[in-house]
């Protein structure tokens, strides 16, 4: 399966491109495999990642907001900030074990990369 960030580049917003360099530069640093999915460049994968998200984490009101990630198609999640240091401690390797970033990056667990 190939994970898949959702993002927007023409973002006017400050935050949203923030929190999008942060996921692009942690999975580049650990050396895991992804996609960039522009959702400002087609109208297809915006209502695909759209529909494709749980009715239980999207906002009560607007659209979900990029980045969005994807294992396949099943959502990882948006890391909210909150969220982004539990991100770092779980998908980080541990000393004595073997599970690399990128082997939880594509096992995506559900409690702890959904945003609640």
């Amino acid at each position: 399966m190939v994970i898949r960030v959702f993002i927007a580049s023409s973002s006017g917003f400050v935050a949203i491109k923030k929190k999008q360099q942060d996921v692009v530069r942690f999975l580049e640093a650990n050396k895991i495999e992804f996609e960039e999915v522009d959702i400002t460049m087609s109208e297809e994968q915006r209502q695909w990642m759209y529909k494709n998200i749980p009715p239980e984490k999207k906002p009560a009101q607007g659209n979900p907001l990029p980045p969005q990630i994807f294992n396949g198609d099943r959502y990882c999640g948006n890391l909210s900030k909150a969220k982004w240091k539990r991100m770092e401690m779980h998908f980080g390797a541990s000393p004595g074990t073997r599970h690399t970033p990128a082997h939880r990056m594509h096992h995506c667990d559900e409690s702890h990369t959904h945003n609640q």
